[in-house]
């Protein structure tokens, strides 16, 4: 059997060791139903993932308004509710829609779940989401976001998912998008977690260590980055001081080895990402400019970057009037109205870093460029972007 029918018995398998089933599946009217409103209406190859059959969540829908009402639990504040749910806060909203109207996971707008079945469906959930823990979530902020949700007007259709699959897809990306959805977090082509094995030259088992421990494996992570370097890869989320893990852990009865392992490899096969940042901030002389290039990773383990391009975009009204910094190659075209600034670094090494200025004949208000490097070679996301804040504050780059 090809690597890829193997790939979907076991995540089949899986789907119904955790209580769920294929989209395909016999099933009642409410619960095909509910399948459908989950899955895109552009679905490709007719492969949906499936609604997570969960009998509290169910039969708590199903349940009389008077029944829902009296649920147990700490009174929930719609707005505080609201904050949670915010973009930054947490990243339900990235499966589940920006307005809980549901997308790649159910609807949760206007469904009135009481607070209980919500609750166990979070700490201890059946289909393919993961488990998150009271330090990511309290009882109480579950309570906040239940009234929040509740307090929505129920939505007409779901919304598109926030990474759709592209045509042509490897079967390694099918899994991360269409089937487990990791990529609705992480992007079509994991770039997050592709620059956190860069970060710390990470293997199989660093991958596996952050998708079944995410909660204490992603503090290891972060403990060991740099806190004074740009910060490439997410770090804790929520209002000051709450430091709250984002992902939760998955089950291996939900996700087994050998289809996250496809996963790993497809990641891998597109290329670690090497952890490059740029700022770009303006000089204390007029039409003065300073692009510090940087690679966050972690020192002694992280991956280098060899062969490395800076090339800063000039305005069509301005010319070079003198630089500084290692390997400046000159100006080249970029169209018929500009040109671009090069620097051409042999090699940056994890935590080095290389200071790059250039004073132009003009002001360059929006002044950006771009970060490539030769090795190591990847097939997708080989561009880092960078620009200057207007008011002359530095911009972090980003793939």
């Amino acid at each position: 059997m090809p690597r890829f029918g193997i790939a979907v018995v076991l995540v089949t398998l899986g789907f119904a060791q955790a209580g769920m089933r294929a989209a395909s599946a016999k099933a009642s009217a409410p619960e095909a139903a509910s399948a459908k409103a989950s899955a895109p209406e552009a679905a490709q190859d007719g492969v949906t993932p499936t609604s997570p059959k969960c009998p509290s969540i169910s039969t708590a829908v199903s349940s009389a308004a008077p029944k829902r009402a009296s649920a147990q639990g700490p009174a929930g504040d719609r707005e505080s509710g609201k904050a949670i749910w915010a973009l930054g806060n947490t990243s339900c909203r990235n499966c589940h829609g920006g307005d809980a109207e549901g997308a790649f996971a159910p609807t949760l707008a206007g469904q009135k779940f009481p607070f209980d079945a919500v609750k166990n469906q979070i700490r201890k959930p059946c289909g393919i989401m993961p488990a998150f823990i009271p330090s990511q979530l309290t009882d109480q902020e579950v309570a906040d976001l239940v009234a929040y949700w509740n307090s929505l007007p129920a939505p007409a259709k779901p919304a598109a998912w926030r990474t759709p699959l592209p045509a042509g897809a490897a079967p390694g990306q099918l899994l991360a998008i269409q089937l487990i959805g990791c990529a609705q977090c992480h992007g079509a082509t994991l770039d997050t977690p592709r620059h956190g094995l860069a970060q710390v030259n990470g293997d199989w088992e660093w991958f596996k260590h952050q998708v079944y421990e995410h909660q204490t494996a992603i503090r290891g992570h972060w403990a060991q980055l740099d806190p004074s370097l740009p910060q490439v890869t997410p770090g804790p989320a929520g209002p000051p001081g709450r430091n709250r893990v984002r992902m939760g852990n998955y089950e291996r009865k939900q996700l087994p080895e050998p289809v996250l392992r496809q996963i790993f490899d497809w990641a891998a096969d597109l290329g670690y990402l090497p952890p490059l940042a740029a700022e770009a901030m303006a000089g204390a002389q007029a039409n003065a400019y300073t692009v510090k290039v940087i690679n966050a990773g972690v020192k002694n383990k992280g991956i280098a970057a060899e062969g490395v391009n800076v090339s800063v975009i000039l305005p069509a009204s301005a010319n070079v009037v003198s630089t500084t910094g290692t390997g400046y190659q000159g100006t080249q075209p970029l169209d018929n109205m500009s040109k671009v600034a090069v620097w051409r670094l042999p090699r940056l090494g994890p935590t080095e870093q290389e200071m790059l200025t250039i004073t132009l004949s003009a002001p360059a208000p929006d002044l950006h460029g771009t970060i490539r490097w030769a090795k190591p070679e990847v097939k997708a996301d080989q561009v880092v972007l960078f620009a200057l804040r207007r008011g002359g504050r530095g911009a972090q780059a980003s793939n």
